[in-house]
């Protein structure tokens, strides 16, 4: 079995090796990838668990995701309490397990079959993924559903939100919430693009490189994934040619507002 460990743990943080060992305790058989999002992004840790979840992989997979900011309640917290535990399977089959928390569940809400709050403490532990989630992870991965509990509503889960940064990778390239099939423009089309404090001028482009070196195109990038009822799902990006527009922008954090224009 293929874990995907997403987490905010920081990257590097022994954390992760921490949970890993624990799974891998209870799955003997399984390898562990994770991925380190940005502390309390959970629009992040949304955006990965439908790219990693809904793409091609192994049959047998599960996407691990803790990212649980406890916002859901701004009392002061007893016994370390926190967002609830669920369980989400994907059109694919693929089983996603992980806290309920700020949008980590918007991408996938229209591609699951199954989403059930699992029957689990919400407290006990400072790092639950490690010493509460676990076992009841590795009880559902190997067909074990006695822990499932009641649905979850989908209009209690946030749609995804719109024309935000939702990861910027290794090159600098700023990957949007914008879907591509909702920008209708020429290619060549000027566009404004406001990130925060900064202002500059993209051209609108079909293809990633067919943009002159050293300009900032806005273009389908290479994330997205086929939604259940066959819709197939393609998010924009902003990407310099030749540099990074994640710089350009002053380095924007995840979740900031884009806001675009067309040039006259």
């Amino acid at each position: 079995m293929l874990i995907s460990l997403i987490a905010d743990y920081g990257a590097g943080d022994p954390a992760f090796l921490e949970v890993a060992q624990r799974l891998q305790h209870l799955l003997p058989q399984a390898q562990v990838y994770p991925l380190s999002v940005p502390a309390f992004s959970t629009l992040a840790t949304g955006f990965w668990i439908a790219q990693l979840g809904l793409n091609i992989g192994p049959s047998q997979r599960l996407v691990y995701h803790n990212c649980a900011p406890r916002q859901d309640n701004p009392e002061a917290r007893r016994d370390n309490e926190g967002e609830g535990l669920t369980y989400a399977q994907l059109q694919n089959g693929v089983a996603v397990i992980g806290v309920n928390a700020g949008y980590t569940l918007s991408f996938i809400k229209s591609s699951a079959t199954v989403m059930r709050s699992v029957a689990v403490s919400r407290g006990g532990s400072q790092f639950r993924s490690r010493d509460v989630f676990p076992a009841a992870a590795a009880a559902i991965a190997q067909g074990d559903f006695s822990l499932l509990g009641d649905p979850l509503l989908l209009e209690s889960i946030p749609d995804v939100p719109g024309d935000r940064i939702a990861w910027v990778d290794g090159y600098g390239n700023i990957k949007t919430t914008i879907p591509a099939h909702s920008v209708n423009l020429e290619p060549e089309t000027k566009v404004v693009i406001r990130i925060g404090g900064v202002v500059s001028d993209a051209v609108y482009s079909d293809g990633s490189f067919r943009v002159a070196e050293g300009t900032l195109a806005f273009a389908p990038g290479s994330s997205g994934w086929v939604e259940a009822d066959g819709t197939t799902v393609r998010w924009m990006e902003l990407f310099l040619r030749g540099g990074n527009a994640w710089e350009r922008f002053g380095k924007p954090p995840i979740n900031q507002v884009i806001i675009r224009s067309t040039d006259g």
